[in-house]
């Protein structure tokens, strides 16, 4: 592992402090490439406009006439908490701006798969819907637009996945990554999609007088939604990206966010008013996340539309029920996978066992519903692009298996599965996805061929230097900011995927070291001369006496007392 300290520009750091901004958080923005005060600015006035979001406008007639003609809309989603909450944003957001019959559809990972499937188009028509509405899938479902639009139904696809080679023949789309969309925030997750449309939908039946300024609903109440799953998706924090989760936070603090996402935050013993991006990234989004990996997404999606806090509570306890359930199978798969892995290797040049380019593993017993956490999870110990697949537990498709895949910096995976389509016709039957993340199924019996194929293409795309795992740090920080008022501002602040959280980096001496829970490393460290302790989770291995760290600031509360302490992300060997 290397440790590299971020480039922080002198100029840029003395213009905000000048403008303003506290010296610490104005090094931490200039290294993220901000340069002026005004980009911190997360009013939602400063939002992209959704004119400039293609589709928009279309998607406002289509609906704005549709309520308009007491139409039956049906929104269909994904089953992953951007999916979750852009179903609830969606139906929430219809009946506020006047639809009367809205319902939705969440596909089951096992049975129906991914995205808008024919089968899932048929069960609309047949629920006796008008319109289908698509929320963070479509803009591959081709056969699936073209079965809902076979069968009498108008469909609007709202999306942020990369498309394929065809487009679905919706009657309009909605997704900044289609053909000449010119919409400045192409990370924008499935939730801001939708909650873009409303916005513009809003704009449309004012137009029409339904409204006025003064008498329109409120859209900023879908905001706690619309950040839960921005920040779950993963997606690239860009500034309109922060505006949004920056807006949902704000209200969140302020106790003003669904019963729901109130009763997540009590089940996870986490605070709504101290809300950070961590709760939704490592509490609440996993807790949504695993009603679609283990049993049904409705459980997540009805957490997230009830207003009885009864109910919500009642939800939310069943979310978290299924959330450990979902750490026991993670944990014995993590496991397997890892001795797989462990088995792909071979020695280096030194004579020294490495891992391949790419790894691809399967497990006889793997759970298909937990396959992106585990590649994951060994991606991040061997720094290489992996995938994890599971026997497809679909009826009549054992033979199939469904593989989840995560990257690193500088392989694109959905463009290297491209790529093993072309070079391999007949071993990809289905696949799609991001560039950090992507799914695909094959047939056992080319899982062989998949995994050569993968792996060749990584050793062409990637550099030896892409394989050794780096930690971009902020690098030292200075005794004057070692203090719990300020671990507790930089908190408050949005960090994520794009926008890193602080991570400094410094050499400490380890004055003790033992291990905790049989799986986690307190340390006792002396930090430029002073003491101070730190928590590795999840590594056992012992440091030297003197190492390099790249640690976050935490703050650790014991009887009552509040204590910094550091969180360690890495060590330079």
């Amino acid at each position: 592992m290397k440790i590299i300290a971020r480039d922080i520009p002198p100029r840029t750091v003395w213009a905000l402090e000048q403008a303003g901004v506290h010296p610490l958080l104005a090094r931490l923005f200039a290294a993220r490439g901000v340069r002026g005060k005004d980009e911190l600015d997360d009013g939602l006035a400063r939002l992209l406009l959704p004119d400039t979001l293609r589709g928009t406008r279309e998607a406002a007639v289509l609906l704005a006439d549709a309520i308009a003609q007491d139409k039956r809309l049906c929104i269909v989603a994904d089953y992953d908490c951007d999916g979750a909450t852009a179903c609830a944003v969606g139906v929430r957001g219809l009946r506020l701006l006047g639809a009367k019959h809205v319902s939705y559809l969440v596909p089951d990972r096992v049975v129906d798969g991914y995205g808008l499937t024919p089968p899932i188009a048929e069960r609309v028509a047949n629920a006796g819907a008008d319109m289908l509405i698509t929320v963070d899938n479509g803009i591959a479902s081709v056969e699936g637009v073209a079965a809902a639009k076979a069968r009498g139904l108008q469909v609007l696809v709202t999306d942020h996945h990369l498309p394929g080679p065809e487009l679905p023949l919706a009657d309009v789309m909605v997704n900044p990554n289609q053909p000449g969309c010119d919409f400045e925030s192409k990370s924008i997750a499935g939730v801001g999609v939708m909650f873009y449309v409303l916005l513009a939908l809003r704009s449309e039946l004012r137009t029409r007088g339904v409204f006025d300024t003064a008498t329109q609903p409120k859209l900023d109440a879908l905001l706690p939604l619309v950040a839960l799953g921005t920040v779950a998706d993963v997606v690239k924090l860009d500034a309109n990206n922060r505006r949004l989760v920056a807006q949902g936070l704000r209200r969140i603090r302020a106790g003003a966010m669904p019963a729901g996402v109130a009763a997540l935050f009590k089940a996870a013993g986490r605070t709504a008013s101290a809300a950070t991006t961590f709760d939704f990234g490592f509490a609440l989004g996993p807790r949504i996340n695993a009603a679609g990996r283990l049993a049904d997404m409705t459980l997540g999606i009805e957490c997230l539309l009830t207003d009885d806090a009864g109910r919500a509570d009642e939800l939310a306890r069943m979310l978290d029920g299924i959330n450990r359930e979902r750490r026991d199978i993670e944990g014995g798969m993590r496991d397997q996978a890892l001795l797989l892995a462990e088995s792909l290797f071979a020695a280096d040049g030194e004579g020294v066992d490495a891992p391949p380019p790419a790894i691809s593993v399967f497990g006889a017993d793997f759970h298909e519903g937990v396959v992106g956490i585990v590649a994951s999870r060994i991606k991040d110990r061997f720094h290489r692009p992996t995938f994890v697949f599971a026997a497809s537990a679909a009826p009549g498709k054992e033979q199939e298996l469904k593989g989840s895949g995560r990257s690193i910096p500088g392989f694109h995976l959905r463009d290297a599965l491209d790529l093993v389509a072309k070079r391999h016709p007949g071993v990809l039957l289905r696949f799609g996805g991001h560039a950090m993340a992507a799914g695909c199924t094959v047939a056992r019996e080319h899982f062989p061929v998949f995994e050569r194929a993968l792996a060749q293409v990584a050793g062409e795309w990637l550099a030896e230097a892409a394989l050794t795992r780096q930690i971009e740090t902020d690098g030292p920080i200075a005794r004057e900011y070692m203090r719990i008022d300020l671990v507790d501002t930089l908190h408050r602040e949005v960090w994520g995927q794009g926008f890193a959280p602080p991570t400094f980096s410094e050499e400490v001496e380890v004055v003790s070291q033992r291990l905790v829970g049989e799986k986690h490393l307190a340390l006792k460290l002396k930090h430029q001369g002073q003491p101070i302790d730190a928590i590795w989770f999840s590594h056992t291995e012992p440091l030297p006496p003197r190492v390099k760290l790249a640690f976050r600031l935490d703050a650790d509360e014991w009887q009552g007392v509040r204590r910094l302490r550091f969180l360690v992300e890495g060590a330079e060997v």
